[in-house]
């Protein structure tokens, strides 16, 4: 016979676990109010005003994330993380073109919050040295399979390399950033139209617009007559050709 554990110790398991659970609560509130004040602030926002919209103390902070950097890359990596997931997402929602143009949006609007990223990145403080490939990882392959969806499906016409459109994307959002609210995601949709060039739908989809035959054609107000008075022009030239009559000379006459 096995026997049970004394009470102490089953107090003490469920505090732990109850603990740990609080803890789990309080990192995913501190990621959540980072992401929003890095969203607003930039990256270089006030410790303070990270944890009172998290609802907790600094010391609950530095306890999760002892150094700012660390904070900072825990919020760049969980939204990389989302973004890549929303790919699979999309695609199983959309078409292969507005899969890829949501997608797009999507990272547009991720690069266009993170104000600050780009100089903490390059601060060379070590616990960023590892975000770059954790980006390339993660959204290279989530990008390159909705490129490969549209490209096959006939919605796009060139061959574009995942990591050349990220960059082209976040150095349009980057540039724009302080300008006119939109213009970066007007400038990101303009790039994204340029895919479309050449662009080489599917045969059957083709198919199915109606062939107009010449004697449909209908010509706008105004012309038919004007034609009317060309041919009859033409008309006339050709007889007078024919019995050598030189129409200067009617208007003469």
């Amino acid at each position: 016979m096995i026997n049970p554990l004394p009470t102490n110790i089953k107090l003490q398991g469920s505090k732990a676990r109850s603990v740990r659970a609080d803890a789990q609560r309080s990192s995913q509130a501190l990621l959540l109010a980072a992401k929003e004040v890095f969203a607003t602030s930039g990256v270089d926002a006030p410790v303070r005003e990270i944890a009172e919209r998290a609802g907790v103390g600094i010391g609950t902070v530095y306890r999760n994330f002892p150094q700012r950097a660390d904070l900072v890359a825990a919020v760049f990596r969980g939204e990389i993380d989302a973004c890549a997931d929303a790919a699979q997402i999309l695609a199983a929602l959309n078409t292969p073109w507005e899969a890829l143009d949501q997608w797009m949006m999507r990272f547009a609007s991720f690069i266009e919050t993170k104000r600050g990223l780009a100089s903490a990145l390059h601060s060379g403080d070590p616990v960023f040295d590892a975000l770059p490939h954790y980006f390339q990882q993660h959204l290279h392959p989530a990008l390159r399979g909705l490129l490969d969806s549209a490209q096959q499906a006939g919605e796009i016409g060139v061959d574009v390399d995942a990591a050349e459109l990220l960059g082209a994307v976040a150095s349009l959002c980057m540039s724009a950033r302080n300008s006119a609210s939109g213009q970066a995601r007007r400038m990101v949709s303009l790039l994204m139209n340029g895919l479309r060039f050449g662009a080489h739908r599917d045969s059957s989809e083709l198919s199915t617009k109606p062939n107009r035959k010449k004697d449909d054609l209908v010509p706008p107000a105004g012309i038919e007559p004007a034609l009317r008075e060309e041919s009859d022009f033409e008309s006339d030239a050709s007889t007078n050709s024919a019995t050598g009559a030189n129409p200067a000379n009617k208007i003469e006459g």
